[in-house]
């Protein structure tokens, strides 16, 4: 057997027999013979190729195989490899290299020093010394990815090592996939919560990602604490409609101490402390309050400003905690919900002024027409609070977003998320809303949701602006900054080139029209939708 019959046996083993990528001259030496039981998924750029990958993976919940264009076509997914890191997604992303017999001449499409490139956005980034050693970083690079913290890892393959003589079949591992808390740690943050008079829950991601849900309800009903959702989350990690949660905080220091005041112990788990962007002055903490973070990631946890750390999954950390509880559930006062739930700034009004919609009316008309049990993937920064102030997210896993704050995540993750969705036989519908300016960034995605006829809407809330960034423009005082207006753009001829069915509402009359004609419709469909152009405050 040779290196290549080897490593496609690993790989079936493991489970990773989907291969999404867009493939290259050092490449197709590592597709070739490509088995039967093997499935490619071709994206038409390699950012929407592991945003796909990224999708498909947290929506089926295990790694996924990425297969890249050496250093080009790793540098083109370099956007999205920065958003499945901070996403803990287990990616193993590979890019083929240059025949090694030419490899100190540096000849065209070398991948000078392969390890460097993906960094610091990897676990773990290798280039076998040699060919026969290749099965065996596979092995390695799928234990360092499911390992917690979970992420991304990345292996640099020649393209003349496929066809060399293997050593022997590979040796398969099974590897944990979370990571419980020190007993004794725990029982000290336990005996806090139970001598708290004011206790807050602060949940992150990862209670998403571990499927943790119900038990963090129990936690927060156990305590009887108010529960904030962390800033900037990318997944939920609380019914929006349970008497206890409150909403998102914000993402800038001041305000965000400004929301804790009033309590004398907050417990975050699964994120980090904080997610901080616009600069607010202010201290970390309101007075009299103390901090405990609970995160699976060492590093998180040593760069926290403030708090003391426990390194535990949030799913176990929360079942440790409900059981090492002593003090009977706290009565807590009537909580008032934010409006506007997980987004970090208040929602615009709800009427529009002219004749185009205003953005929560097209929400409020998109929640009242779509199925109860839709996926909803959302990349339009401007009208965040508008959406979540509409569309309460109200069950595990049904949404999705980028923990980067880079554009061009969404529109591609939507299709991973919905092939996703196929495979596992839930078959729900999945909506991704993606602005008209971040639509741009990973356009060539929805020609793979059109290849795979994917049961998937595309709303394009159209206001012709980068309207986020004029709200920055105004924090940061920097009026008549140029380049934040995208006129001319035709979102349903885009569609339709790319084999999608394309259309366009202006009334939430049509709208609601053409939510129900798409999901009587097999693939998947862009509806483009004017909106009020408005620009948001940001805290």
């Amino acid at each position: 057997m040779n290196v290549r019959d080897v490593t496609h046996q690993l790989l079936r083993e493991l489970g990773l027999t989907t291969v999404f990528g867009n493939p290259g001259s050092t490449e197709e030496t590592f597709l070739k013979n490509f088995p039967s039981d093997f499935r490619f998924v071709l994206a038409l750029q390699e950012a929407s190729a592991l945003a796909i990958a990224d999708g498909y993976s947290q929506g089926v919940r295990r790694p996924v195989l990425v297969n890249v264009h050496t250093a080009a076509g790793l540098g083109n997914a370099m956007g999205n490899l920065i958003t499945a890191s901070m996403n803990r997604t287990p990616l193993i992303v590979t890019a083929g290299q240059q025949t090694r017999e030419m490899l100190l001449l540096e000849p065209w499409l070398t991948n000078v020093e392969p390890e460097l490139l993906p960094r610091p956005w990897v676990k773990w980034a290798y280039q076998p010394v040699r060919a026969e050693d290749v099965p065996a970083a596979f092995m390695r690079a799928y234990a360092a990815a499911v390992q917690p913290p979970a992420g991304p890892v990345f292996l640099s393959l020649p393209l003349d090592d496929w066809e060399k003589p293997a050593i022997g079949p590979a040796v398969v591992r099974s590897c944990a996939g979370q990571v419980a808390a020190e007993p004794a740690r725990l029982r000290e943050f336990a005996s806090a919560i139970d001598r708290s008079e004011r206790p807050v829950l602060i949940y992150g991601a990862a209670v998403a990602r571990d499927q943790a849900w119900d038990v963090a309800v129990e936690l927060a009903e156990k305590v009887g604490a108010p529960v904030w959702a962390a800033p900037a989350s990318e997944r939920a990690p609380f019914p929006e409609d349970h008497p206890l949660y409150v909403g998102g905080l914000p993402f800038a220091t001041g305000p965000l101490a400004e929301r804790l005041r009033g309590h004398d112990l907050a417990v975050i788990i699964g994120a980090p402390v904080f997610r901080y962007y616009p600069y607010v002055p202010g201290p970390y903490l309101p007075d009299g309050l103390r901090l405990l973070h609970i995160t699976d990631d060492p590093g998180e946890a040593a760069r926290a400003p403030v708090g003391d750390s426990l390194v535990s999954s949030a799913g176990v950390a929360i079942e440790m905690l409900i059981g090492a509880l002593k003090r009977g559930r706290r009565e807590v006062e009537p909580l008032t919900p934010q409006e506007h739930r997980m987004a970090p700034h208040p929602p615009a009004p709800a009427t529009a002024h002219g004749d185009a919609m205003s953005a929560r009316q097209l929400f409020r008309t998109l929640r009242g027409a779509c199925a109860a049990d839709t996926v909803v993937v959302e990349e339009s920064p401007s009208n965040l609070s508008d959406l979540h102030a509409e569309w309460p997210i109200t069950s595990p896993d049904s949404f999705y977003t980028f923990a980067s704050g880079g554009l061009g995540w969404n529109l591609p993750a939507s299709v991973g998320i919905a092939l996703a969705e196929a495979d596992t036989g839930r078959h729900r519908p999945v909506l991704a809303i993606v602005g008209d300016g971040s639509f741009q960034y990973s356009v060539q995605s929805i020609w793979t949701a059109a290849q795979h006829r994917l049961d998937i809407l595309f709303v394009v809330p159209r206001n012709g602006e980068y309207a986020i960034l004029k709200s920055f423009a105004e924090l940061e005082d920097t009026p008549g900054v140029p380049g934040l207006d995208v006129p001319g753009i035709d979102f349903v001829a885009l569609a339709r080139a790319y084999g999608c069915h394309g259309v366009r509402a202006l009334t939430p009359e049509e709208v609601a029209a053409e939510v129900s004609a798409a999901r009587d419709r097999s693939g998947p469909t862009l509806l483009e939708v004017p909106i009020t152009a408005a620009v948001p405050s940001l805290l």
